[in-house]
């Protein structure tokens, strides 16, 4: 799964990289502990062309009577997506691009308790987690949001956790932005090429901030 991540490209680097425009009201970056219901950089294809904006990190299915309605849907399962209600328009026609540096993932000790890792990859190069949104609107107030897809993970990420983010390479953007027509679906596969480090168990607080929190232990 994905419960906590990073981002720290800058927003003009965040644009060239996907060819978007940017929106005025981005989250700030860097964020170096991105919790549930915050405010997060997303990558959509809109009205002909890819747009930068900011989301809200917890899906908002239409039934939802407020934003604290339910526990925040952080994601989605690969594998029931196209079937659940709060996700199965959404997969068809508002999927979207979510950048990130890495994410957490926790483990659990007899004497230490909960050992927080950092797991990005190998090649350092951004990663893509591939999301799904849309827009929820009550008594006038209209906000996006949007959950991250899921998938079972394999190679050295199964020791850590059975599920993990779906991560999309640059060839396959096109494809799950919907600007090169239909196969979606063949993309939510998990990918191998991540490593992991262990970090410091500050991170367990989601009011822990700061560049330190990915200094190895």
């Amino acid at each position: 799964m994905c419960g906590r991540f990073v981002i720290t490209l800058p927003h003009d680097a965040m644009a060239q990289l996907f060819v978007a425009a940017p929106a005025n009201d981005l989250p700030s970056v860097p964020n170096y502990n991105v919790c549930p219901t915050d405010r997060v950089c997303t990558v959509v294809f809109d009205g002909g062309r890819r747009r930068l904006i900011g989301m809200r990190w917890g899906f908002l299915p239409h039934w939802a009577k407020s934003t604290t309605d339910g526990p925040p849907l952080i994601n989605a399962r690969a594998e029931t997506v196209a079937e659940k209600p709060a996700f199965r328009a959404s997969i068809r026609d508002r999927r979207c691009l979510v950048p990130a540096d890495g994410f957490y993932e926790w483990t659990r000790s007899g004497t230490e308790g909960r050992l927080p890792w950092h797991i990005h990859r190998e090649d350092s190069a951004p990663m893509v987690m591939a999301g799904v949104w849309r827009d929820w609107e009550q008594d006038g107030d209209r906000i996006s949001s949007v959950a991250i897809v899921t998938c079972a993970a394999e190679g050295p990420m199964a020791d850590l956790h059975h599920r993990m983010p779906v991560i999309l390479e640059p060839a396959d953007w096109p494809l799950w932005l919907g600007e090169e027509g239909k196969g979606a679906a063949r993309l939510m596969r998990s990918n191998r090429r991540l490593i992991a480090y262990r970090v410091d168990p500050a991170v367990n607080s989601n009011r822990a901030k700061g560049p330190e929190l990915l200094q190895p232990v």
